[in-house]
């Protein structure tokens, strides 16, 4: 297999359980093709989709066509997340609550916001890295200065602040799983004005 193939098997079988006929596709291959499973692992950890693969053969009962030790090793990975993702559920609520009470309404982005929305039918399907929420250009500074107040700190120990325009530096607190951005904006400037906090909060 090689990379456009190994790319569109994952692909298929990340939908599985909605297109009936890529469940038959997929099993079909998993019975009479040689899978070149060390390709599926690389690939599909380099999308971050390693654990959704898992979840979506096991919710296909396709299991069985996999090498036991690669299901094994697959099991193990999901757990891994799904705890990552038990964390950062908690944190993100944290922080929500944090400013809730200083009259700041945070709006969480992508993936922490799949997982707070209950996207997902298990949680250890999406893979997080940083907590991104969005709060209005009037909260920002103040959001800012209540998230440091609360003990986070700045990730990057450079002695020049880089302007940014979409979101703030990197920050993280001790004993916490994920670093945080705070955003003012969701989009680069040219695009900005078209879509932005106020957008989001209105349908939100």
């Amino acid at each position: 297999m090689n990379y456009k193939e190994t790319l569109f098997f994952v692909a298929k079988c990340l939908t599985i359980t909605l297109e009936k006929k890529n469940r038959i596709e997929i099993e079909d291959s998993l019975k009479n093709t040689e899978i070149d499973w060390d390709s599926v692992v690389k690939v599909s950890t380099k999308h971050f989709v390693f654990p959704s693969l898992y979840c979506n053969l096991k919710r296909g009962n396709l299991l069985q066509y996999l090498p036991e030790e690669l299901v094994n090793y697959m099991v193990h990975i999901t757990d891994l997340n799904r705890e990552r993702n038990k964390q950062i559920i908690k944190q993100a609520k944290e922080i929500n609550s944090l400013l809730l009470a200083n009259d700041i309404t945070p709006i969480f982005l992508k993936g922490t916001g799949n997982l707070l929305e209950g996207l997902y039918a298990d949680i250890a399907e999406r893979m997080v890295g940083d907590i991104d929420f969005i709060v209005s250009k009037n909260d920002y500074i103040n959001t800012i200065k209540l998230i440091k107040g609360f003990g986070y700190n700045r990730v990057s120990k450079e002695s020049y602040d880089f302007p940014q325009f979409k979101h703030y530096a990197r920050l993280h607190k001790e004993k916490r799983i994920a670093a945080i951005e705070i955003h003012k904006e969701l989009l680069i400037e040219k695009y900005a004005s078209e879509f932005n906090y106020d957008s989001v909060k209105k349908t939100s």
